[in-house]
């Protein structure tokens, strides 16, 4: 039990340490064009980002797949501010209901891109265990946890300042989304300027 508080614990801080915070912010953006009344839609997008996220530490720790980390802390910026000039250029259009589209793939292809980020530092952390299996997914459940909880506070907000301040849902999004472009621009410059020195 204490190894699965552990990773658990490790999964949930991964998510809501404040000096990583481009987690959060590719949450916030992935869930703020979205209503508790699309509660199921959030929550299947944000458990594709997990197994995306998932599926590249499993790849990663059994040495399936290994990349160059700088270049992939270059992308995840980049995952983040596509996913917020996405919401900037679609606020106010409504949501599509199809159950499985194109956001849903996007959500997957860039969590793989985020667990790529972390994978150098958790393969170091389940290195001496014999079944490495175990702990990915204790974790996963820790980032699963934590990505409910952004999630929650986000919609929360979106409530609060659509229903007691009375925006607009397309100002709402669009103010959200960017103010997240104005924090990922100057991260993104700093990890891809190393890409090219």
């Amino acid at each position: 039990m204490d190894q699965f508080w552990f990773y658990f614990k490790l999964g949930l801080n991964h998510v809501l340490d404040i000096n990583a915070y481009d987690h959060v912010l590719f949450l916030v953006v992935l869930t703020v064009p979205y209503t508790f009344s699309n509660w199921k839609r959030v929550l299947w997008l944000v458990t594709m980002f997990t197994l995306g996220h998932t599926l590249s530490l499993i790849l990663a720790t059994y040495g399936v797949v290994s990349v160059n980390s700088k270049w992939v802390e270059c992308l995840i910026p980049i995952t983040i501010l596509v996913t917020a000039v996405f919401n900037i250029f679609t606020a106010g259009k409504g949501a599509k209901k199809e159950k499985f589209g194109l956001t849903f793939f996007v959500a997957l292809f860039f969590g793989l891109i985020h667990g790529l980020g972390f994978s150098t530092y958790f393969k170091q952390i389940v290195a001496s265990a014999s079944n490495k299996m175990v702990p990915l997914l204790e974790f996963a459940l820790g980032i699963e946890g934590a990505q409910v909880i952004v999630v929650l506070l986000v919609l929360v907000l979106a409530f609060v300042f659509q229903s007691i301040f009375r925006f607009n849902k397309r100002d709402w999004v669009m103010v959200i989304s960017s103010i997240v472009v104005g924090f990922v621009i100057p991260m993104m410059i700093e990890t891809c300027r190393e890409c090219f020195l």
